[in-house]
């Protein structure tokens, strides 16, 4: 028999959601284990928002079926809603209350009375290291600040799984690895399953155990970063010339000779993930910032 520990936090069985004549999302499964990190990915228009506001209830698919530690999930489900943590790409903060004043409106909102909403927020001010910040209002904090703030609001009432959509997005390159290390921090010290969408391939490379590769729709490819880059070659050869075309090879010294027998000039080096993404989708992901 399976247990709690054992079972996914999350399952998605067949999951289709059509806007007209366009499937959005097309018979896409999965599954979530307790305490991964993973990263899906995909062009603009692949699936990705579709999926996700499936998966937290905002949309209700078409077809198949959502699971959350084994029971079937709806909107109205209030105690598998509470499984979950959602971050939106943008910072919906009241501006003009502090930083206890926001947690204590979400503490609110889940139940949250007395000792524990004081506990609550304590523990995740201190979590993000935002406590000296605590009665400074939301439109006074760094981009880095409200990032974080977002955040830990979202983990107040401990979630098993955490939506998190283009974190780091609109920071700069300083916050954004401070941004990487609070949310390795989250998947590890608190063992939240997290769920990351970004355009940052970057981001994904450092953080996720795994990625999902989503086009027109569909899962194309689900794996470590290591097994889908490698699947390529471990090296590649970027020629420079007319469409900086890309070559892969098993070894380094493959590719140095391939080199050498080339007119153009070229670099070697490791294939990375984008590699991957755009020999499978034929584009790159645009970043911002």
């Amino acid at each position: 028999m399976m247990t709690n520990e054992s079972r996914p936090v999350l399952e998605g069985a067949k999951l289709t959601r059509t806007f007209g004549k366009r499937k959005a999302v097309n018979d896409v499964s999965f599954s979530l284990a307790s305490g991964e990190f993973c990263a899906l990915l995909g062009p603009n228009g692949a699936g990705k928002t579709t999926l996700i506001k499936m998966l937290t209830g905002l949309l209700q698919p078409d077809s198949g079926e959502i699971r959350y530690m084994g029971e079937p999930y709806s909107s109205d489900r209030l105690a598998l809603k509470r499984l979950i943590g959602v971050v939106p790409q943008h910072n919906n903060l009241d501006r003009e209350l502090s930083c206890a004043e926001n947690l204590k409106v979400h503490g609110l909102l889940y139940g949250m009375r007395g000792q524990q909403l004081k506990s609550a927020i304590d523990r995740s001010l201190a979590f993000a290291e935002l406590m000296e910040q605590r009665e400074v209002t939301a439109d006074k904090l760094s981009g880095g600040m409200k990032r974080r703030l977002v955040i830990a609001r979202a983990l107040m009432h401990k979630p098993k799984i955490l939506f998190l959509d283009e974190p780091s997005v609109g920071l700069d390159p300083h916050s954004r690895r401070s941004m990487w290390q609070f949310l390795s921090r989250i998947n590890r010290d608190q063992e939240c399953t997290i769920l990351l969408t970004t355009h940052y391939l970057e981001e994904a490379e450092r953080l996720a155990s795994r990625v999902l590769f989503i086009d027109k729709g569909r899962v194309i490819a689900d794996g470590d970063v290591t097994s889908l880059t490698r699947a390529l070659g471990p090296f590649a050869l970027e020629r420079v010339g007319e469409g900086n075309r890309v070559e892969f090879f098993d070894s380094r010294e493959l590719a140095l000779s391939r080199l050498g027998e080339i007119e153009e000039s070229g670099s070697v080096r490791p294939t990375t993930l984008e590699d991957a993404f755009l020999q499978m989708t034929g584009t790159r992901l645009v970043t911002h910032g």
